[in-house]
């Protein structure tokens, strides 16, 4: 969504949003112990379930997200991982604009279940009509493209991936534009700039 199509006001409520966001979801060395997924301390990381499981959070992101998932004419969304599991049910949320469909959602596994519907992606969700991936966050993109991966191969059209984050510093969003998806994050985080809005997405 472009930042044209935004009056000052409703930007500066898009921009205040996301960087509510990420003072609620950031958590520092100093305050307990972090490390990377490999066992080695690092400074900080952003838990994205904090302010995500709280209900005035939950209710206003699910809104905004619902809002751009529409405007991409696009009414299915699936999440991978527990990082999105809230986004889905945000979203899903999200009262629709009167006279529009319902969204519908799904959850996207590891591996297909061995047992009972042996299902890869659980949820209502249509080979027959294209599917955003949702996440909160997108930094090096390998995330994201085997859920795209994985849905592609179990029949579904995945046509753009939507963020809360998009660590600007990595490679994730080149690498899922070369799948042919769009990408739209709410914020960009530069390391040297420090968190902005993301102009390409407001």
């Amino acid at each position: 969504m472009a930042e044209r199509t935004l009056s000052p006001s409703a930007y500066a409520d898009l921009v205040d949003l996301g960087r509510r966001l990420y003072a609620r979801a950031l958590v520092r060395r100093e305050q307990e112990p972090i490390t990377d997924p490999r066992g080695q301390p690092i400074g900080w990381l952003l838990d994205t379930r904090i302010p995500m499981l709280e209900g005035d959070t939950f209710r206003e992101v699910g809104r905004v997200l619902a809002e751009r998932v529409r405007a991409r004419g696009v009414r299915q969304v699936a999440g991978f991982g527990f990082g999105a599991y809230a986004l889905v049910c945000a979203i899903l949320s999200a009262p629709p604009p009167p006279g529009a469909p319902e969204l519908r959602g799904g959850f996207v596994r590891e591996q297909r279940k061995p047992y009972g519907r042996h299902r890869l992606v659980e949820g209502p969700l249509s080979r027959e009509e294209p599917v955003v991936l949702v996440d909160d966050i997108l930094n090096s993109g390998r995330s994201a493209a085997r859920a795209v991966a994985l849905l592609r191969n179990d029949g579904f059209e995945v046509c753009g991936v939507l963020t809360l984050f998009n660590f600007t510093w990595s490679s994730g969003r080149s690498r899922l534009e070369a799948e042919g998806l769009w990408v739209d994050s709410l914020l960009d985080l530069n390391l040297r700039d420090g968190p902005r809005s993301a102009s390409d997405s407001l």
